[in-house]
């Protein structure tokens, strides 16, 4: 029984890396396919439905916002590097494409900025309001680098990445069907890109939203139920492909978001969020309670992923598309008060990589 067991579970196991392999590279056709089907939704709302906008000085600039942040995100979410271990702490950028801080960029002169990482800098800021402290290092059991907290080995990036969220065709397995643009970003979601991948979900809810909403009466006129002659450049084959499709992403990708920023909201990762449920049932069992050492509380943690506020950047750089830096550099995070890691989890308890990549041998 204990043999076949562990037959078993190696053959999952080589499923798995099959799959990672074939969904690693596949990356780039989900790519070009989430350009083509972001293209297409865009000609086919301003070439059939903006026409038809009531008050257009007002409504057509916001569909225009609406869609530069769409591209934009997704955009920055390809092509910016999700941050890896032995990258050097990066410093924000400048020109149009990135915002400024709000005052000096140091919490207005009331904190200071703690570096954690090689070479100083890599943005970390501390203020009263907010608790800084350096992240614990360990040794990564895959490739030897020293990790971070809150850092973990991409079986297809085959590198550590600073607050791993996931690796895009991996998560987006079960949605396949449903959310080809999950599958459209080929790299990981990290420190440096999960904002932007955030906010990609969320303009990307939005304007399938809009286009599902404003679109329905053009609909009618491609299928022929209102007899109107159907006087657009656009297809109405194409139309209607690009409508059924918005109205599903818009449900998929929605509940995907939901999911995410539920996650924000609590302080953790989409990995970490697992983890976290074994620690609670650890600690349950024991009589103690597990508290999440990075859970400042719903709307501090927030701001502190979009890294707005009095400490962080204007509030307009959740509807500008401009890049921002994280908070911190991946190598310190914000902590509770009083805590320096989670409750209700002892030493040599915590989750690794390494966790369930070996034989079963029970």
């Amino acid at each position: 029984m204990s043999y076949c067991s562990r037959t078993v579970f190696r053959c999952f196991k080589a499923l798995e890396r099959f799959g990672d392999r074939v969904t690693g590279a596949a990356g780039p056709f989900f790519v070009g396919l989430a350009v083509l089907l972001i293209g297409a939704g865009t000609v086919c709302f301003f070439e059939v439905i903006s026409p038809t906008l009531a008050c257009k000085p007002l409504t057509l600039p916001l569909c225009v916002l609406i869609a530069a942040n769409l591209h934009a995100h997704y955009y920055y979410v390809c092509t910016v590097p999700p941050g890896f271990v032995e990258d050097p702490p990066r410093e924000g950028g400048g020109g149009l494409l990135w915002a400024r801080k709000r005052g000096n960029g140091n919490g207005g002169g009331r904190g200071r900025v703690l570096t954690g990482g090689r070479g100083g800098g890599g943005g970390v800021r501390w203020s009263e309001e907010v608790r800084v402290t350096r992240a614990e290092v360990t040794r990564c059991g895959k490739c030897g680098q020293a990790k971070p907290e809150r850092t973990h080995h991409c079986r297809i990036c085959n590198r550590c990445v600073l607050k791993y969220d996931h690796h895009c065709p991996v998560s987006a397995l079960s949605f396949v069907l449903l959310s080809g643009f999950e599958l459209g970003i080929n790299q990981c979601v990290g420190l440096h890109n999960e904002r932007h991948f955030v906010m990609f979900m969320a303009y990307l809810v939005l304007s399938t939203f809009c286009l599902s909403v404003l679109g329905y009466q053009e609909l009618f006129n491609a299928l022929g139920v209102s007899y109107t002659p159907w006087p657009h450049t656009v297809p109405e084959i194409m139309y209607i492909m690009i409508y059924i499709l918005s109205g599903v992403l818009c449900l998929a990708v929605g509940i995907m978001l939901a999911y995410h920023l539920y996650g924000i909201g609590n302080g953790e990762t989409s990995v970490e969020g697992q983890d976290h449920e074994v620690y609670r049932k650890r600690a349950k069992a024991r009589g103690e309670e597990f508290v999440n050492s990075y859970d400042l509380g719903k709307w501090k943690n927030l701001q502190l992923f979009f890294n707005i506020g009095e400490h962080g950047y204007p509030l307009y750089t959740l509807i500008l598309p401009l890049r921002i830096d994280p908070y911190t550099d991946g190598r310190s995070w914000a902590r509770r008060a009083g805590y320096e890691r989670h409750h209700g989890v002892r030493s040599g308890e915590e989750l690794t990589d390494d966790d369930g990549d070996g034989d079963d041998e029970a």
